[in-house]
């Protein structure tokens, strides 16, 4: 079965980093677009920012653009979300995802068929 486990998360400081890693296993992993998505308490399950197979074509969230960068290695079978100057509004889970489709689509949640455990990033003030 396809497998997608995250580490990197934790508790930092407001301007700290973070690198969180997705490593997958049972998947094509270079045929497919894959995503980082988060979910705050109370919040839907928002798209943070994705990635083609290629890594020919990005999308990152408002909200977080000039600050988090993806990237993926292909021959690792892994998937990167560097996060820099956290903030306290960026606390949540944080959740890998692989889509099946092909083609264009959004960084959406109904767009992705394969999620991770989820890794907690708290940022303090």
């Amino acid at each position: 079965q396809v497998q997608l486990v995250e580490s990197g998360g934790g508790s930092v400081q407001s301007g700290g980093s973070l690198r969180l890693s997705c490593a997958a296993s049972e998947l094509t992993f270079g045929d497919r677009i894959m995503g980082w998505f988060l979910q705050a308490p109370g919040k839907e399950r928002e798209g943070v920012s994705c990635i083609t197979s290629s890594s020919d074509t990005t999308y990152y969230g408002n909200s977080v653009k000039g600050r988090f960068t993806i990237s993926r290695d292909n021959a690792k079978n892994t998937l990167y979300l560097e996060m820099k100057s956290l903030k306290p509004e960026d606390t949540a889970m944080y959740y890998c995802a692989a889509s099946l489709k092909y083609g264009v689509f959004g960084c959406t949640p109904e767009n992705f068929d394969y999620w991770g455990q989820g890794t907690q990033v708290t940022v303090s003030s």
